[in-house]
């Protein structure tokens, strides 16, 4: 029950984010889209799927994930239309999905996947620091800027984050069980 009330409270947050994202792409993409999926992964925690719905949830995950990361998307995602699609899709099929398969993938696919949205934060950072034109039409140049620095940062902090495990160890000295945070990897 606590899960589905912060699920509900991320949902609220990332709608009461609406008029500010037209503002600002940062909180846009960094803060309202996670929101939303982090609302989707909450509604999921307590749940399992067979292991063969695992590739087939993670692929329709990471469409969305694709689908999001174009910035004619991320333009779109402002009309009435895109907002609706938004607060649907991310967090109904790309949240829950993942949570639902992230169990059931094994250590390299998960480190893969972690590797990958690493080397794509990396490259939208630099595509939105260094493209002579502006990417997403709804914001100024200089918030584009902003925002290809915070995918930097963004990839500094989460590389640091996935590696003190790799670094350091289960800090326990235990294996991990299948419950709660240490089945997902985070």
């Amino acid at each position: 029950m606590k899960l589905l009330g912060l699920a509900f409270l991320a949902s609220a947050e990332a709608v009461a984010l609406r008029y500010a994202v037209v503002e600002s792409p940062i909180q846009h993409t960094l803060v309202q889209m996670p929101l939303l999926v982090m609302a989707g992964v909450l509604l999921a925690w307590n749940r399992q799927v067979r292991r063969e719905w695992a590739v087939p949830l993670l692929l329709v995950a990471l469409a969305v994930f694709l689908f999001w990361m174009l910035p004619r998307n991320v333009d779109w995602a402002l009309t009435p239309t895109g907002e609706i699609a938004k607060y649907l899709s991310l967090p109904l099929l790309l949240g829950a999905p993942l949570r639902l398969s992230w169990p059931w993938l094994g250590p390299v696919l998960r480190g893969f996947l972690k590797a990958n949205a690493l080397s794509m934060l990396g490259v939208l950072g630099f595509l939105y620091t260094h493209a002579p034109v502006r990417i997403c039409n709804s914001y100024l140049v200089s918030a584009q800027k902003d925002l290809g620095i915070a995918f930097l940062y963004l990839a500094a902090c989460l590389a640091c984050l996935w590696a003190i495990p790799i670094l350091f160890g289960n800090p326990s000295g235990q294996r991990s069980n299948a419950t709660g945070c240490a089945s997902c990897g985070v």
